[in-house]
């Protein structure tokens, strides 16, 4: 494993919890995936819906599609529980294609943490939902 540390660190407090979704919140709605893929050991494990991927590098492959597909990505995440290395949390993003319609996304997801603070699991399920451009709730700049 790498030398590099990413607090806060486990095990998790709920104010060290709370800083760790909020940091992943951050990072992902820059919408830079190897800035994002820095935040995950360089073996991590997802599963994202069907897609299974291993390591960084696959990851920035998987998140620079995704953000070429899912245009102007607004993302909010909110704890749900934690333990000593692992945190779920509940998410809500919204997003649109290329001819313009609007989608809100809901999921979950299960991490878990190496001692350095990065994350070495990632399991996310998610769910679309069509939605009128008027009904979106994240209206915040890029």
């Amino acid at each position: 494993m790498e030398a590099i540390s990413r607090p806060p660190l486990p095990p998790f407090t709920l104010e060290s919890a709370r800083q760790k979704v909020q940091a992943a919140e951050d990072g992902w709605n820059t919408r830079d995936p190897v800035r994002v893929s820095l935040a995950y050991t360089p073996d991590t494990e997802w599963r994202n819906r069907a897609d299974f991927l291993t390591g960084r590098e696959k990851v920035v492959e998987f998140l620079t599609r995704k953000w070429s597909r899912e245009l102007d990505y607004r993302l909010k995440k909110e704890l749900w529980a934690f333990t000593d290395n692992r945190i779920a949390v509940r998410f809500e993003y919204e997003w649109h294609d290329d001819s313009g319609a609007w989608f809100r996304s809901h999921g979950n997801e299960n991490w878990e943490f190496a001692e350095n603070g990065l994350m070495h699991r990632r399991f996310a399920s998610i769910n679309d939902q069509p939605i009128k451009a008027e009904d979106r709730k994240f209206l915040w700049a890029r």
